[in-house]
């Protein structure tokens, strides 16, 4: 016979087919091209058995997703309803599951209509918080184990208050702790992990730092006895069999559904299954229509969000357009500025840090709606004020040019170390309240040529308050010069509305920069 795994992972609340960049979108992304997506793999499968699994990651991360976590009329129900159409078996928590709070993820996961599987958190009590660590299913006579395990790494992104009580251990800490009770206690055992690849899937070297955010790899080559490895948190494409076992991470936003097939034997002599052979494969969702069930469970939802997305909320005097994201990064542009501003405005830090989270904003035209400011900045961030050293400072800004790199021909881009496998644009930081340098014609280490607080040289033991996001706040991004020990306030409003309240304060802004930082050479 056959076992079918059909798998979805980071599909971020994205439902429909658009970004929300503008109305009438018809993208191949989203949950209701995916519905259709699984039935056509389902039928595909035929009569043998189908194990469908929802990998992390889906009530964060749109503007649809944001929009019924912050209005007071909508429940985690309202978006969890269409993942329920779908049938799932099991889900696992993903690491933005958290960024809303622990009762808007009870909610969520007390709504959802299959078991969601977390068994690496755990409460006080060493046991794991969320409930199971894992599901015995019988599909066709053949029992399957699925170990639901999310990145250890939580607890450097995520508001200390949020997970105050919750250890995060390993993936492959706690897959020897459940894989060899599973073999057997099921014929076929199936990891599902919220997380990644740590090194090149063919000739295993590093592929990021070794930080234990993404263990995957280790994983495959560590612990026996699994029988197929979903994926995801990278927003990779993955299809792959590594030391024997069948991968797969679909993507993103719901591009794609990955799909493992299992030839299993049941051997009447030892009465026992074995795996025969195992392939992998994505499948997009670009050549197939949006369920209609799914339309319209959401339809007067989607309609109460396009009216809010559309309202005027602010004007600009100028160019806050973005053209070029990269030219962004090397010149100080209106609205990076415009963003350090308001995290200024809201902290009282006189020096702030943000950065460009990918290159799909396109910033602020004459006017400003919300839908403007949900797809510019595109986090549930909230910030924190960090007192660290001027050493510290200096030590950021080194690290911040690392994601910028000069070709042979002289040219600046961003370092391709950073992009494959996974983008990592949301790292590289821009500063205002202070004058800086970065020659990236120096060797690594000595690029901060200039920098200045107040028209004065940063002393390497002066205090300083900084202003940035959460995630960079408690050493998101590897950022080590930035502990929690460092937090000396917060400021627990989302910096969407810490936008928009800006806005409110000043409807009318100008489009202007200081151009307070340099990167040489110039481009």
């Amino acid at each position: 016979m056959k076992l079918t795994i059909l798998a979805t992972s980071d599909m971020h609340g994205y439902v429909l087919p658009t970004n929300y960049a503008e109305v009438g979108q018809d993208l191949p992304i989203g949950v209701a091209k995916v519905a259709t997506k699984m039935q056509e793999r389902q039928l595909a499968a035929g009569a043998d058995a189908v194990l469908k699994i929802e990998n992390g990651d889906f009530i964060q991360g749109s503007p649809l997703s944001y929009y019924i976590a912050k209005q007071p009329q909508h429940t985690a129900a309202d978006l969890t309803q269409v993942i329920n159409q779908l049938g799932y078996d099991v889900g696992v928590l993903g690491n933005h599951e958290f960024n809303y709070g622990i009762d808007y993820l009870q909610q969520a996961i007390a709504s959802y209509q299959h078991p969601i599987l977390a068994a690496n958190v755990l409460g006080a009590n060493g046991r794991p918080f969320f409930g199971q660590p894992y599901v015995i299913l019988e599909k066709a006579g053949v029992k399957v184990a699925v170990l639901g395990v999310v990145t250890q790494y939580i607890p450097h992104w995520e508001q200390p208050t949020t997970i105050a009580g919750l250890t995060f251990k390993g993936l492959v800490e706690t897959a020897k702790q459940y894989v060899l009770k599973l073999r057997e206690l099921a014929d076929v055992v199936v990891v599902a992990y919220h997380g990644g690849f740590e090194r090149d899937l063919t000739t295993g070297e590093p592929t990021e730092l070794l930080t234990g955010e993404n263990e995957g790899w280790q994983l495959l080559h560590e612990v026996a006895g699994i029988d197929a490895l979903v994926t995801g948190h990278q927003h990779r494409e993955i299809a792959a069999v590594i030391n024997g076992v069948p991968v797969v991470q679909p993507g993103s936003r719901g591009a794609f559904v990955g799909e493992i097939t299992l030839d299993l034997d049941h051997e009447a002599e030892t009465n026992q299954v074995k795996v025969l052979h195992a392939e992998a494969a994505i499948h997009s969702v670009a050549d197939v229509k949006p369920d209609e069930a799914i339309l319209g469970s959401i339809a007067k939802l989607s309609e109460d969000l396009e009216v809010w997305l559309d309202q005027p909320v602010g004007q600009v005097k100028g160019d806050m357009r973005i053209a070029d994201p990269m030219m962004a990064r090397f010149h100080e542009h209106p609205y990076v500025e415009f963003i350090n501003k308001v995290q200024m405005a809201a902290s009282g830090a006189k020096i702030s840090g943000t950065a460009l989270f990918n290159n799909e904003g396109r910033g602020f035209g004459n006017t400003i709606t919300m839908r403007d400011i949900i797809t510019n900045y595109i986090y549930p961030n909230t910030l924190a004020v960090s007192r660290i050293s001027g050493a510290d400072l200096k030590a950021a800004l080194e690290q911040t040019a690392d994601y910028l790199k000069l070709t042979e021909a002289g040219k600046l881009v961003f370092n391709p170390r950073f992009i494959k496998p996974k983008p990592q644009y949301y790292n590289y930081d821009m500063y205002e309240g202070v004058d800086y340098t970065l020659d990236m014609t120096q060797p690594k280490g000595q690029r901060v040529t200039r920098l200045q607080f107040e028209g004065h040289d940063v002393a390497p033991d002066e205090e300083l308050e900084v202003v940035i996001n959460q995630y960079r706040a408690v050493g998101g991004g590897n950022y080590a010069m930035f502990t929690p020990e460092k937090i000396i306030r917060e400021v627990q409003i989302d910096m969407t509305e810490l936008i928009a309240d800006y806005l409110r304060e000043h409807p009318v802004l100008d489009a202007t920069v200081n151009d307070n930082f340099v990167v040489l050479p110039e481009q």
